[in-house]
């Protein structure tokens, strides 16, 4: 049976993103890891950050940052230059999180995931984190991946491509892309173009002050556990 009412979302993969990003995916039918664009340095691909008594610290997966970098290296080829990067981010996040009400009811699924996560490619390592912090929350929806789809033509067609080809009826986007997105292209192909809003998040316990929402959704699922959603704004 045809969706005619089909909700898509089209984004860059991030390491164990932040609330709102699957927030986002939890508010659309079908979600899309766009991979196929240029590795961005300093950025969410590899890194988020965790809450500590010392404040707010990254979780960074090193990476190549040399060679092909500079002439366009996609997300999906970058690779992970530490083998050990999964044993020392397990253990900083136990250090930081063994305290946390619900940390023992998540501790062996994301040992395990974490003692697993031996690709050597960032995309796939952050397509593994995020379908099982998915299980996690309940969240339903499709993901498939943008390799799967026609990326011809500018940036705007290619996502514009990826709703056609997914027969979308509306494309959800993070905020953000306000900066470039042409809105006319969206109408001309009668798609509607809807903005996500990530303002109004309620606060929660967390172990240590003072309170930061842009920290992974881990610091949420640790010190929450299956009231996670409830402070979240896709779960009605």
């Amino acid at each position: 049976m045809v969706n005619f009412n089909k909700k898509v979302a089209i984004l860059q993969s991030n390491y164990i993103p932040w609330k709102g990003y699957f927030d986002l995916i939890n508010s659309v039918d079908e979600f899309v890891i766009y991979d196929d664009v240029q590795y961005t340095k300093n950025d969410w691909r590899n890194r988020n950050k965790i809450k500590t008594p010392n404040g707010v610290k990254w979780l960074s997966i090193p990476v190549e940052t040399s060679g092909r970098l500079t002439s366009g290296r996609s997300i999906r080829e970058t690779k992970i230059v530490d083998k050990d990067w999964n044993k020392k981010h397990w253990d900083t996040i136990i250090l930081n999180y063994s305290k946390a009400e619900y940390f023992n009811d998540y501790k062996e699924i994301f040992e395990e995931l974490y003692q697993n996560c031996t690709n050597e490619y960032l995309s796939e390592i952050n397509y593994a984190f995020l379908t099982k912090i998915n299980d996690i929350l309940g969240i339903k929806t499709n993901i498939t991946q943008s390799n799967q789809y026609d990326l011809s033509g500018g940036r705007i067609e290619r996502l514009i491509n990826i709703c056609k080809s997914l027969n979308a009826s509306e494309y959800i986007s993070g905020p953000a892309a306000r900066n470039y997105i042409d809105e006319d292209l969206f109408k001309q192909e009668n798609i509607k173009l809807t903005w996500m809003d990530y303002s109004g998040y309620p606060e929660y316990n967390q172990l240590y002050p003072s309170f930061e929402h842009a920290v992974s959704i881990i610091d949420l699922i640790f010190n929450q556990g299956q009231n996670s959603t409830r402070f979240m704004k896709s779960f009605g």
